[in-house]
């Protein structure tokens, strides 16, 4: 098996949809039991001088898609032009609900995509 180098590695997941990239990070937390979590730099408490800092204001949400509601076929319509995702893709993550349908996305975006969703007959919450 030829190995891949970085530039190879990361021109493939340029291509993947966010869903199918969270999939796969999922998977690889699993076959190599560690976990994807960011580093979090931690202060000592109660070191004189330390700045406390504001509550920074969230800048990315997660839309979930938490039922199909009666007009089924249309909400899958929405999700496809939302997602990028195939026929059968979209299906089965309407079908799967709640399930998340974008991750990490802006908040001006999140709320378009829930109303394009709820207009579709879906319950959406955006977190």
């Amino acid at each position: 098996m030829a190995k891949l180098s970085q530039d190879d590695l990361l021109a493939q997941f340029e291509e993947m949809t966010l869903i199918e990239l969270s999939e796969f990070v999922k998977a690889f937390e699993e076959k190599f039991d560690v976990t994807a979590a960011a580093a979090v730099a931690v202060a000592a408490p109660g070191a004189p001088g330390a700045p406390v800092e504001a509550a920074e204001e969230k800048d990315e949400f997660d839309v979930i898609l938490t039922g199909a509601g009666d007009k089924k076929i249309q909400v899958i319509k929405v999700v496809r032009e939302l997602t990028s995702l195939g026929l059968k893709e979209a299906k089965d993550l309407v079908d799967g609900a709640p399930k998340p349908v974008l991750e990490k996305v802006a908040k001006d975006a999140a709320e378009k995509a829930a109303e394009a969703l709820k207009g579709a007959g879906a319950a959406v919450e955006v977190k």
